[in-house]
């Protein structure tokens, strides 16, 4: 239903999640967290912030949080070492600006804001983009900064079965077999714009030098405020195939369909054949939200300006 009010969502990825048992408190952290994540971006957008200060406020904090894929608990790559990515869109002017494999950057998401504000490129990567960061007084940290023992656990795991893991797949919170490990983060402000976020650590064992969909302008995140701004979290490589966040507002575009409409056959018709798993948030213009999954789970949220936050896991 269409709502003008400004609104903000996010997602901490999604996947094959198994429910905790009954009386168990397993899900309580992510609620808690996903909901104080959401209060801090209507604060942004009551007080008249725009779609872009929402979103980063957002993803500062969920890059915070060690239940995330993103910053503080990034998974390890099969050589020990963590490799962020993020990328941020406008959809007001369409600047985009985006970070890949990044070791020693605090908060992926306010280096990809820098490239955009910077405006001379979109995609900085690996040395190149952590030398800009430096030089544009982007905290700085030692690459052990986002090491968590959970992650850690996970690595030695994935690898002694010889595989790629995605986020929290080997003996994580909530049992969670398969999950697919990036953050977003969309937004819609009182002056009608969009701006879309997202964040991610990668794949739990995954080869140094992979790039998954996240950063990717038009795979993992898009922003167009005459359509939708879009956020994806899945399989990163059929994402990027499938050109996901872009393919959501081209539907909407040029086959004339609604957000949910959009979101829906994006989900079912563009990756589920190519066996992409996982799924997206998004917002239109004119409030509408769209969050569709083919997994048996998503952690998300949305907060209209006014009103409480509201979280959901399946």
């Amino acid at each position: 239903m269409t709502d003008p009010r400004p609104v903000l969502v996010i997602h901490g990825g999604a996947g094959t999640i198994a429910r905790p048992d009954a009386g168990s408190d397993g899900e309580a952290p992510y609620h808690a967290a996903l909901a104080g994540i959401l209060a801090a971006g209507e604060r942004c957008l009551h007080e008249g912030g725009s779609a872009l200060e929402a979103v980063a406020v957002a993803v500062d904090l969920l890059e915070e949080c060690p239940l995330f894929n993103a910053g503080v608990g990034a998974v390890f790559t099969s050589a020990g070492t963590h490799e962020l990515d993020a990328a941020i869109m406008d959809g007001a002017t369409l600047r985009a600006g985006a970070v890949a494999g990044l070791a020693r950057v605090r908060r992926p998401g306010r280096a990809a804001r820098a490239v955009m504000e910077d405006g001379t490129h979109v995609l900085l990567a690996g040395a190149g983009a952590e030398e800009f960061c430096r030089g544009h007084g982007l905290e700085m940290v030692e690459p052990d900064f986002f090491s968590t023992a959970l992650r850690r656990r996970q690595l030695e795991a994935a690898q002694a079965r010889g595989r790629v893991s995605l986020d929290h797949d080997e003996t994580a919170p909530l049992d969670e077999r398969r999950k697919f490990g990036t953050v977003g983060a969309v937004a819609l402000d009182r002056d009608g714009h969009l701006a879309a976020l997202t964040s991610t650590g990668g794949m739990t064992n995954k080869r140094p030098g992979r790039i998954g969909d996240s950063p990717l302008i038009g795979a993992g995140t898009y922003a167009d405020d005459r359509t939708a701004a879009v956020s994806c979290t899945g399989t990163g490589e059929v994402f990027i195939r499938a050109a996901a966040a872009y393919d959501v507002c081209a539907r909407m575009a040029y086959a004339g369909l609604d957000l949910d409409a959009a979101a829906e056959a994006t989900v079912r018709d563009g990756l589920t054949p190519l066996g992409g798993q996982g799924g997206l948030i998004a917002v239109d213009a004119r409030g509408n939200v769209a969050m569709p999954f083919n997994t048996a789970g998503m952690y998300r949220g949305l907060v209209r300006a006014g009103d409480a936050p509201s979280t959901a896991i399946f």
